[in-house]
Order: structure tokens, then sequence, then C-alpha cells
């Protein structure tokens, strides 16, 4: 559904840190993600994932679309902005896991945009 919450994404500076820490403290189960040396995580309640070579990063969430690219078109018309940093990966990972895009709100607030893989 438009607009449902999909996923919160962890940026840590060593994935295999990160994976150590948060099992550590919550139990969470970590499974290879999308992106190289990433993880996808398995919570209780909303899914996560994690990505490394991002030290001190603020979680992101990521908001689930129908259509990607209405979305990136909504987005600029409303004074957003789609970052243009590569979050997507190959055919297979975009098969398994979707599309990505980060975002700017109309004041500066990031966000993530996912269309889930279709089929």
């Amino acid at each position: 559904m438009q607009g449902d919450l999909a996923f919160f994404e962890l940026g840590v500076g060593e994935s295999e840190r990160g994976r150590a820490f948060y099992t550590g403290l919550f139990g969470w189960r970590f499974e290879p993600g999308p992106s190289e040396g990433g993880f996808t995580i398995d919570t209780p309640g909303v899914p996560g994932g994690m990505h490394g070579g991002d030290q001190g990063a603020a979680p992101y969430l990521f908001f689930e679309v129908d259509d990607m690219e209405a979305a990136i078109q909504r987005t600029r018309e409303l004074g957003g902005e789609i970052e243009e940093t590569e979050v997507e990966g190959d055919a297979d990972s975009i098969a398994k896991f979707g599309r990505f895009k980060l975002c700017r709100d109309d004041q500066g607030s990031r966000f993530g945009l996912h269309e889930p893989p279709r089929g």
C-alpha cells in the first residue's frame, strides 16, 4: 500500500561489527542483503537493513510506493529532491529486494522510497 512503512535502514562504519552489536543487543537475525557486505534484518516488527561505510549515519525510514517513477515525479513536484546516490542493485537484486531511492522532503529531511519486487 502506498505510504506504509516498508523498512528501516541502519548505516554503520563496519557492517560485521554492526551485525554483532545488534544481534547481541536485540537478538535480531541477519541475512545477506542487496548491497555489498550489507544485510537484511529480521525483527519482530518492521523489517530492516544494514549497510557499511556510513559511520554515524542516522537511521533511514523507507516508505512503500506502488510506482517508483510516479513517486519520484510527485516528490519533485512538491519541492522535494531525489538523491542521485545509487542504492539499487543489479537485476537479480531488484527482483529479490525491489527498487530504492533516497530522497529529501521540501525542508531537507531524508527519507526513502521503496517499490517492492513485482511478482
